[in-house]
């Protein structure tokens, strides 16, 4: 795989400065901007939605991951895309014909991504691995940024990639929850090759080189 990417979460920025958020990703060499949507349903928060993701499109050249913590996600894609998400991720939890939604993303010109909760076993992706570009292991439980990372979580980047090489797939391998200097080597370690950091990336205290 290539080298690690950083992509910063949104939702730990200042939603009054996205702008300046945006600017300080660029600045500290991410590679991607993470966007979590959540609906209020799915996780108890409400975060932003397809206006904000192309207010803030024009400000950047760099990918945006659009991580749809949503319920009935299949409603949300196509709007999402044309707002000018270029990764979009949903649960594997949110939604009944995985395969289905996988292959839209991938039909409207998009990397197409799954996600699984803590509580979700790495098995349950088996059937749709080969139509997926992207695989996100949720290291808490979420809906809420700054929590701590939970260590069993980091097995399953372990599992995905031996899964990957065995099968001859091509799908990245994300991180997210928790992720700050203390625990950035674990997940490193186990494979990952997306690296999604709210907290710690905005206060300063993960950089990239």
């Amino acid at each position: 795989m290539n080298r690690l990417i950083l992509a910063p979460s949104l939702l730990s920025a200042d939603f009054s400065d996205l702008a300046g958020a945006v600017r300080q990703i660029e600045q500290n060499h991410a590679s991607v901007v993470h966007i979590d949507v959540m609906d209020g349903r799915f996780v108890p928060q409400i975060s932003y939605g397809q206006p904000v993701v192309k207010s803030i499109r024009p400000l950047t050249k760099l990918p945006f991951d659009v991580h749809l913590m949503v319920e009935h996600p299949e409603d949300q894609i196509d709007s999402f895309a044309a707002a000018g998400a270029d990764w979009i991720t949903f649960h594997l939890e949110s939604t009944v014909h995985i395969n289905r939604l996988l292959c839209r993303i991938r039909e409207l010109g998009k990397k197409a991504g799954i996600a699984v909760v803590p509580s979700t076993p790495v098995s349950v992706l088996s059937e749709i691995l080969p139509f997926a570009d992207l695989v996100l292991v949720m290291t808490v439980n979420p809906g809420f940024g700054g929590q701590v990372l939970i260590p069993s979580c980091v097995e399953k980047i372990a599992e995905l990639v031996r899964i990957r090489n065995e099968r001859g797939l091509s799908y990245m391998i994300s991180v997210d929850g928790g992720i700050n200097r203390q625990t950035l080597g674990s997940v490193v370690a186990a494979g990952a090759d997306v690296v999604v950091s709210g907290s710690a990336f905005f206060k300063g205290e993960l950089k990239w080189e």
